[in-house]
């Protein structure tokens, strides 16, 4: 699904007014499709007292349609107008001649009126600015949403529902007014708005739907920036045919763990068994290795050298070169440290001995190695896969956190184009940057998933759906979606404190089995 800018989605709109589709038609489609994800959000909407807060354009005319249908459905419906409407507004007529409530917020002395109606509320619809508003919310705007706020905190049962996003916030930026309220529900219109996936936005929008307005999908298609979806991911998962054996499902090496991070080797190895690898070898030190195998049964081992217990000796490149004929795809980095012999290990392995003939997956301290080799993107040819963390990302970029948590989305597709690598850039909203300038966004922002272990069961992930097969830039989204949903699935059933990498292990073949029921 593709993700657009403010300027995109009015560029698209004008397209649409000339085949045909008048901003009226695509106003009473968003308003009903508005109307009918409120009826699936609040359950039974009949005699439901809902508020609708109606701004001046076209975010309210969305709002007075979505209001007349809900009315008709059975709901008992009062308008909050807190500005004025053109004399010529047809929706407003159409509201009037229901005689559903209208309350007109200039004469609404210290808003007494919206207190009543809103401590009699079970839902709001904030449909008072949507993409054109970037000013700031002041005067009876912004008193208006304040007192929402406050209700809000007395009536945690009000369930605030914005629509196509939260009033005062940023459609591109994810900049929010101070104003801005937190939503429930956002239900955007068309396609998802860039702004509603970016921090602090993101934290405003609540859970987001996207509501279909009659846009034909052709004219978004030269879009490179797309949502992560079920029905997208279940299209490119790898197929498992009825005569298969382990070697149709790709084998892969995991070069990982040191004596302060055994757990990183067996959470990796895990995730790539867990979407369906044939075949998992850990490559680990000799001491290490019988701690592992007493955990991890199902792989299998080659024991590397060691330069003392527990740090693989960078002399093991020259043997992990030799086996890689054996492997669809190489993990390297999760756990190694970053002990003297431990960087050398990642510079002989990926620069020193020969290139790597199989795509490669990147994370933790292989990457942390390649920041301190000055133009190691210049050197390192392979096709390869990037998991930062923001905090990698800087050191890997050369710059502070700050700018890269400013800016997720330019510096992920900057540094993919400059490096010609996959970026995975990790976080809320994980972004996945390919180098031909395509991107793809996670729709989970999980804080379940700000756990030691949880990204090297993503890196797992990720290279065993490269060794079935997928491109480096489906693998990367694909993992980055089955790891999101495992998390939302634990987290609906623990909470997101307290959950810990191994919970999403056992979920992972159920997000699966989901995926491929579901759509």
């Amino acid at each position: 699904m593709k993700i657009l800018t403010i300027n995109q989605m009015r560029q698209i709109e004008q397209e649409c007014a000339n085949i045909g589709l008048p901003p009226d038609k695509l106003m009473e489609n968003a308003g009903k499709g508005v109307a009918e994800e409120v009826k699936k959000v609040l359950g039974n909407i009949k005699k439901q007292r809902i508020s609708v807060l109606i701004g001046p354009g076209n975010n309210g005319g969305d709002g007075l349609v979505a209001a007349r249908h809900l009315h008709d459905w059975g709901a008992n419906v009062t308008l909050f107008l807190c500005s004025k409407r053109p004399s010529e507004d047809q929706n407003l007529k159409l509201v009037q001649e229901r005689s559903i409530t209208c309350v007109d917020a200039t004469k609404d002395e210290n808003l007494g009126k919206l207190e009543d109606l809103l401590s009699s509320s079970n839902a709001v619809i904030d449909a008072l600015f949507g993409t054109g508003r970037v000013r700031p919310l002041h005067g009876i705007l912004k008193q208006v949403l304040d007192n929402v706020s406050r209700a809000k905190g007395n009536q945690p049962a009000l369930h605030i529902i914005a629509l196509d996003l939260p009033s005062g916030l940023d459609a591109d930026t994810g900049a929010v007014d101070p104003a801005c309220l937190f939503a429930d529900n956002t239900i955007t219109l068309g396609f998802p708005k860039i702004g509603l996936l970016k921090s602090p936005g993101s934290e405003r929008t609540g859970k987001i739907t996207v509501t279909d307005i009659g846009i034909p999908a052709y004219l978004a298609e030269p879009v490179t920036n797309e949502l992560t979806t079920g029905e997208w991911a279940r299209s490119v998962l790898p197929r498992r045919p009825f005569d298969a054996n382990k070697g149709n499902f790709g084998r892969v090496l995991v070069v990982a763990g040191s004596i302060n991070y055994i757990g990183a080797a067996y959470l990796a190895c895990s995730g790539a068994l867990r979407v369906g690898a044939g075949l998992v070898t850990l490559a680990t030190g000799t001491t290490l290795q019988p701690i592992l195998a007493s955990k991890l049964t199902e792989a299998t081992y080659l024991p590397l050298p060691e330069s003392y217990p527990g740090i693989i000796s960078p002399s093991a490149a020259k043997l992990i070169h030799q086996n890689l004929h054996n492997y669809h795809a190489l993990l390297l980095g999760c756990g190694l440290g970053q002990s003297r012999a431990s960087m050398e290990l990642v510079e002989n392995t990926l620069l020193r001995v020969r290139a790597v003939p199989l795509p490669l997956v990147l994370d933790a301290d292989a990457l942390n190695t390649l920041a301190k080799i000055p133009n190691w993107w210049q050197r390192l040819t392979n096709d390869a896969i990037f998991t930062p963390h923001p905090g990698e990302m800087a050191r890997l970029a050369g710059i502070p956190i700050d700018e890269v948590q400013s800016d997720r989305l330019g510096t992920a597709k900057r540094a993919a184009q400059a490096w010609h690598k996959t970026i995975v850039l990790k976080g809320a909203h994980t972004i996945i940057a390919a180098p031909d300038g395509r991107t793809r966004i996670s729709p989970i922002a999980n804080p379940g998933l700000a756990s030691a272990g949880t990204g090297d069961v993503l890196s797992g992930v990720i290279v065993g759906l490269v060794a079935q097969g997928l491109s480096l830039f489906d693998a990367a989204a694909c993992g980055v979606f089955l790891h999101g949903e495992a998390g939302e699935m634990v987290k609906s059933q623990l909470g997101d404190a307290g959950m810990i990498a191994t919970d999403l292990l056992p979920v992972l073949p159920l997000v699966i089995k989901q995926l491929k029921e579901y759509f």
